[in-house]
């Protein structure tokens, strides 16, 4: 039944959303409790949501990916929903003890897991833009630890989160294109056509870049901007290749650009880290 929940996927997104706060107070600060829930609450969250697409999609994996748990007859399909259930409720459960921006978030977050699993990831471009968000959700659910100036301090690599990760999604969307017809899959790409997508993609890349430089005037250091140009060269270089054809060389580099700017927000809040108030910090 732990194999419903990708635990790679629970770990990478808990610690996204320890980095969020560690954005907003520095990470040497972090409170431990708040470490600990946020952390939790998104691991539990994001393995629901695994486990519930493993639920709705038992047919498909019985042909694609006949060695998942449901198709393989290792867990039943009721288990994985219970199970996914049962996780939605105590990550939802935990983000009540972290407050208010976080229960919300938490709630709106699981809804739109069981959305996309449901039929969002079949919609045209909408299951592109729920995936953008909820990746970068979890920082703005790191920030939430601190109430609206988190939220704020982290809205920067929300936004370039958002666009990195639906410029990838759709060009991995491109890169499957001959798969997803012979399923009869209607996806972005097969909408519109490989250009129009690969366009679409392209601009959603060069508005990140365009919006990267603004955190450094709401108050992160010269750091930011240093390391965020490598990110910056990293989306450029993506969408050159996603131009010229070269969609799964496209699909790292965004990949790896969106991981350079998130190293640029840890290295550019050192210097603006701490500006929640101590007694905030000190209550956590």
């Amino acid at each position: 039944m732990i194999g419903l929940l990708r635990i790679g996927n629970c770990v990478m997104a808990g610690f996204a959303a320890v980095i969020g706060a560690g954005i907003v107070c520095g990470m040497t600060r972090l409170p431990i409790p708040g470490m600990f829930l946020l952390f939790s609450s998104v691991f539990l969250i994001t393995g629901a949501g695994n486990a519930i697409n493993d639920f709705f999609d038992a047919d498909i994996d019985a042909i694609n990916k006949p060695t998942r748990p449901i198709p393989s007859g290792r867990v039943s399909r009721n288990a994985a929903l219970y199970l996914s259930l049962l996780l939605f409720g105590s990550g939802i459960l935990l983000s009540f003890t972290i407050g208010t921006i976080c229960l919300a978030i938490a709630i709106a977050n699981s809804v739109l897991l069981i959305a996309y699993a449901h039929s969002l990831k079949r919609t045209v471009l909408a299951g592109n833009l729920c995936i953008g968000y909820l990746t970068g959700s979890t920082f703005l659910f790191g920030g939430a630890l601190f109430g609206f100036p988190g939220i704020i301090r982290t809205s920067g690599l929300f936004a370039l989160a958002v666009l990195a990760t639906v410029a990838r999604e759709i060009a991995k969307d491109i890169e499957d294109v001959d798969g997803d017809s012979a399923l009869g899959l209607v996806t972005f790409p097969i909408s519109v056509g490989i250009e129009r997508a690969g366009l679409v993609a392209s601009i959603f890349g060069m508005i990140a870049i365009l919006l990267s430089p603004l955190p450094y005037f709401a108050g992160f250091s010269v750091w930011y901007l240093i390391v965020v140009l490598f990110a910056d060269i990293s989306f450029l270089v993506a969408i050159l290749r996603l131009r010229r054809g070269d969609v799964a060389g496209s699909s790292k580099l965004f990949k790896a650009g969106m991981a350079i700017a998130l190293a640029a927000f840890v290295a550019g809040a050192g210097a603006g880290a701490g500006t929640v108030s101590g007694t905030t910090i000190a209550m956590l």
